[in-house]
């Protein structure tokens, strides 16, 4: 075991000294190829940066949309509030016994409830559709960016395999 484990650090050693002396004798052409493969990443960036961005422009719209239709929805409930309680006031001032002001006050509490229910139901299908649009577009943005990223990859990993494969084939007629 402990001769396995010298004799890889001792092949690792060798590795780098061979690197070591390729960077000593082109260190231009090492860093040029470094500059030109950091661009390539780069350049590779950019595609992924622009869909991020554009969805978040997005992702602010739907965001936007939704916001503004829970404050329509609050204005609606204030609105009607403070208009019932006029009213209520109004039929407590016209009410000429107490049996017609309890029976007025029934009534109104019937309609408040329902009125509540469908408020509410209002905001959680604004919140719904605030949430489906959201989905909607981290759904989109990882189709773009990730899917894309794999396909690459895959390609990429294709293309080595492919090489490699046309180098044994040329090293293997060359020792025949």
């Amino acid at each position: 075991m402990a001769s396995k484990v010298k004799e890889f650090v001792s092949e690792q050693a060798q590795v780098l000294a061979e690197q070591a002396t390729r960077l000593r004798r082109a260190p231009g052409k090492a860093v040029r190829g470094a500059a030109a493969r950091s661009a390539k990443g780069i350049r590779a960036l950019q595609d992924p940066v622009r869909v991020v961005t554009h969805s978040g422009v997005k992702l602010t719209n739907v965001s936007h949309e939704a916001v503004l239709s829970l404050m329509a929805l609050q204005l609606e409930v204030v609105t009607s509030a403070l208009s019932d309680a006029a009213a209520q006031l109004e039929r407590v001032a016209q009410s000429d016994n107490v049996t017609d002001l309890v029976r007025g006050q029934a009534d109104e509490l019937r309609a408040v409830r329902e009125r509540v229910v469908s408020d509410v139901n209002r905001a959680v299908s604004i919140v719904r559709d605030a949430g489906r649009g959201a989905r909607a577009v981290a759904t989109e943005t990882y189709a773009k960016v990730a899917k894309r990223a794999q396909a690459k990859a895959k390609a990429k990993k294709t293309r080595t395999r492919k090489e490699k494969g046309a180098r044994r084939t040329t090293t293997a007629k060359r020792q025949a």
